[in-house]
């Protein structure tokens, strides 16, 4: 599959891809030139398409274990379906790992308590918000795909290069 080579080596390239697409869903918008938009944009529309397809892929299993006083307990989880769980696996095997900040309003606590359940901040955040939210709209408008919009800006001071904001819709 041909790609623009953004003038860079194969690990520069794909290290600066997969820095800005993961940034583009974490932050929801990125500045960049047009050449990257659009590279980014590629790679960001197939992960939020496997993310759509995934979200709600869940299954019920029940457990039985033993607790410290040696008590069978049944516990009754809920876990990703196969396909849910490998598309998951191939989304944090290209994104990098981003960990969410605290607010200015929020004490150490409450932010712990707040992240505690959450390993992978931009995994979640495609599962739980994006997922769904495009699910809604395809099905609304009976298409699927353009998650993301790209303006234009104009040349860049220096190298005339034309910059973008690509971001989700």
């Amino acid at each position: 599959m041909a790609q623009r080579k953004l003038g860079r080596t194969a690990d520069q390239r794909k290290a600066l891809l997969r820095n800005q697409v993961t940034n583009l869903l974490w932050y929801g918008r990125i500045e960049t030139t047009e050449a990257r938009a659009k590279e980014v944009r590629r790679v960001a529309e197939r992960l939020i398409t496997l993310a759509v397809n995934e979200y709600d892929k869940t299954v019920e299993v029940t457990k039985e274990t033993h607790n410290d006083k040696g008590q069978l307990v049944t516990l009754n989880l809920v876990n990703d379906a196969p396909s849910k769980l490998h598309a998951r696996r191939m989304i944090m095997s290209y994104l990098y790992e981003l960990k969410d900040v605290q607010r200015a309003d929020e004490d150490k606590a409450d932010w712990k308590e707040r992240t505690k359940d959450v390993k992978y901040p931009v995994v979640e955040k495609l599962f739980r918000e994006y997922g769904p939210k495009f699910r809604a709209r395809n099905e609304e408008k009976k298409c699927a795909g353009g998650y993301t919009r790209i303006y234009k800006l104009g040349p860049r001071r220096g190298d005339a290069a034309e910059m973008c904001v690509i971001e989700i819709l």
